[in-house]
This record gives structure tokens, sequence and C-alpha cells, in this order.
């Protein structure tokens, strides 16, 4: 026994089917989105602001901005390794990194 359909009835049915299936996939975009988020530590960009933006790698780091994520990493526990920095600046950096707390609520305190 066969159903037959005409081709208007086939065509709404291939729509509702796609409209289902759209929004099935977009809700376990919008769910994986949420998930998977990355949170980025805010105090990056005013570190690399402070820092001399020399990009010299003098101290060891791929450039001021590797150096900034290797502060907030906790790999660089002093300001002695960025040789170009003035020392007002790495006042004004240890002041902000004392004061101010990541995501996680914590500050971070330089030598």
């Amino acid at each position: 026994m066969t159903i037959l359909l005409s081709s208007t009835a086939a065509a709404i049915i291939g729509v509702a089917v796609m409209l289902v299936l759209g929004a099935l996939l977009g809700l376990g975009l919008a769910f994986a989105s949420k998930k998977f988020a990355v949170k980025e530590d805010e105090r990056l960009a005013k570190i690399i602001e402070l820092l001399p933006n020399a990009n010299c790698g003098s101290c060891g780091y791929p450039g001021c901005s590797g150096l900034a994520q290797a502060i907030l990493d906790g790999e660089v526990t002093s300001l002695s390794v960025c040789r170009p920095m003035a020392k007002d600046k790495a006042e004004e950096l240890k002041k902000y990194l004392s004061e101010t707390p990541g995501p996680e609520g914590t500050t971070i305190n330089l030598k």
C-alpha cells in the first residue's frame, strides 16, 4: 500500500523537516557556545598597555604580549626580566596587578 502525496504536501513536509532540523541544530550550537566558551582575562590588555611594547624578546618570551600572558599564568614573578621597562611603569603595573583581581578573584603580586 503506497501513499502518494501531492507536490504541495511533499513541499510542506520538506520545509517542516528542515525547520525542525535547523531549530535543533541551532539550539545545539547555542548550548555548545556557552559550554565551551573561553574566558579571557580582562587584565591582559592593560598589562600589554603598561609594558614598553618594544617586543625585543630580552625577557625570553615572544614579545610583550607573550610576557603579559606569562605574568597572568604565574610563570613570571618579577618584572626584572623586562630590561627596557621604566621603573615608574613597573611600579604602576605592580600596583595594578595587586589591586585588580582576575576572573578567579585572585590578584598577582610581582617583585
